[in-house]
């Protein structure tokens, strides 16, 4: 066919093509491969969607062209495109991707993945000809073989379960299909024997682990204490799990940063840290905090008194009490320093730019200025592109030395200054003890929240 023809008749916008795109779909197998150049071609007047509307809505008969263009394509972009119309193509039975598991380009077994991921448990059935690709020799394969058997469910696990009890059939998937149990249903997918090797596998690794920096986004709360059952009692933890410190940081960010619909995945577990130098932290919330918090229209407010009382208590309990928060996305930080049954310090950086810092602030915080804070003249960066990081940056630290402007203050730089800064963990950290996952009152109830954490 004429590639004229289709260009012509899809040159438009969606409203616009909407009866050419229809009429080409009616066509079928025929006018794929004219379509297909359309949706490859980067200097195309047609816009890819429009292209990649009629290649999918045909289903079938694009396939193998299709799967041919994604194994052949020569830029990011067309890949992008190709692999998005190949994931998508309307079937009635994903069947038809079948022969693509084995395909020889990985991007081409990755897009195959994705139409039976996007199936979830309606593609249950296909599970024993998915569990291979859990040991492909492409850490994306691999990566997307667990999605598929995340979105599959709990119809997975019996499969799984048995690649775990059964003698390895190819590199990497047994161990594949133990990450994807765990990304399904967390510790309770996987069965007696593999919870206990995880165990002793969590075992050896805290006896040679060196701590590291950790990502900090969200908040935690830091005691002087060494007595680990008096601070699982303080917040009302229980079951607490032995772990590293690589899984409790990678728990407390997961369960904050995933997603999935567990409507108790932010408030089932915390993490309890060893001791560091001399310090207990607890990573995430309790259900009861939790569930004060969330659902208030004055959230704000709510969290601010939630923490001010948990200080209040902690610091009865064991002398101080400190909380810190910090955002990796919107430059939030705050923290609560209690002492001896009371408040001395509680600051907001996004309450105090709404309606002022009432103090009193606290010794650690001389000689820098506090995140609402501006010192610099009002026109410090006029004519400067905000869009130009090096530049802005060079202009910013100059100006600053120039006018003796003090370096601005964040959570992590008062826990440095107080108690201990988990941000910048290294092998001159004191440790004693190990951390653990412990359960709230919510996670006894419900459970770990599913999801793979590494050891």
């Amino acid at each position: 066919m004429d590639i004229r023809m289709p260009a012509e008749a899809l040159s438009g916008s969606w409203a616009d093509t909407k009866s050419a795109r229809d009429a080409l779909v009616a066509q079928g197998a025929p006018v794929v491969g004219a379509v297909l150049e359309l949706l490859c071609d980067e200097r195309s007047p047609v816009d890819w969607t429009v292209s990649a509307d009629v290649l999918c809505r045909i289903g079938a008969p694009a396939l193998r062209p299709l799967a041919d263009a994604a194994a052949a394509a020569d830029s990011p972009e067309v890949a992008r495109r190709t692999a998005w119309a190949l994931g998508r193509l309307e079937v009635e039975d994903p069947e038809v991707y079948e022969p693509l598991l084995s395909h020889a380009h990985p991007r081409v077994r990755t897009n195959a993945l994705c139409a039976f991921q996007s199936r979830g448990a309606g593609a249950v059935r296909f599970v024993d000809r998915l569990i291979p690709l859990l040991g492909d020799p492409e850490p994306e394969v691999r990566q997307r073989a667990v999605w598929t058997f995340t979105a599959i469910g709990a119809g997975a696990v019996p499969g799984l379960r048995r690649v775990r009890r059964e003698p390895a059939t190819g590199t990497g998937i047994r161990s594949g299909a133990l990450e994807a149990l765990a990304a399904i249903g967390g510790p309770a997918a996987l069965d007696g024997g593999d919870l206990e090797a995880w165990r002793r596998l969590a075992r050896i690794k805290r006896l040679s682990e060196t701590p590291h920096g950790m990502h900090l986004c969200g908040s935690w709360y830091a005691v002087p204490t060494d007595d680990q059952d008096a601070v699982l009692e303080a917040f009302d933890l229980g079951d607490p799990e032995p772990v590293t410190l690589r899984t409790g940081e990678a728990a407390w960010n997961q369960d904050h940063h995933g997603w999935n619909r567990n409507p108790h995945r932010t408030c089932a577990r915390v993490f309890v840290s060893p001791v560091l130098d001399g310090w207990t932290l607890v990573f995430g919330d309790t259900s009861q905090d939790h569930h004060r918090i969330d659902p208030a229209e004055d959230g704000e407010e709510v969290l601010a008194e939630v923490v001010r009382a948990r200080c209040i208590d902690l610091s009865r309990r064991f002398g101080a009490a400190h909380w810190y928060g910090m955002s990796c996305g919107d430059g939030w930080t705050a923290w609560c320093i209690a002492e001896a049954g009371a408040v001395v310090r509680h600051y907001d950086a996004f309450d105090a730019e709404e309606n002022g810092d009432e103090g009193p602030s606290h010794p650690c915080e001389s000689g820098y200025l506090l995140p609402h804070e501006d010192g610099f003249p009002e026109d410090a960066f006029d004519g400067v592109d905000p869009s130009d990081t090096a530049a802005f940056t060079e202009h910013f630290h100059r100006l600053q030395l120039e006018l003796g402007i003090p370096d601005t203050l964040y959570a992590n730089d008062i826990a440095a200054r107080l108690s201990v800064d988990p941000g910048a963990l290294g092998a001159d950290t004191g440790v004693s003890g190990h951390g653990v996952l412990a359960l709230t009152a919510c996670g006894r109830e419900h459970g770990h929240p599913a999801g793979a954490l590494p050891v």
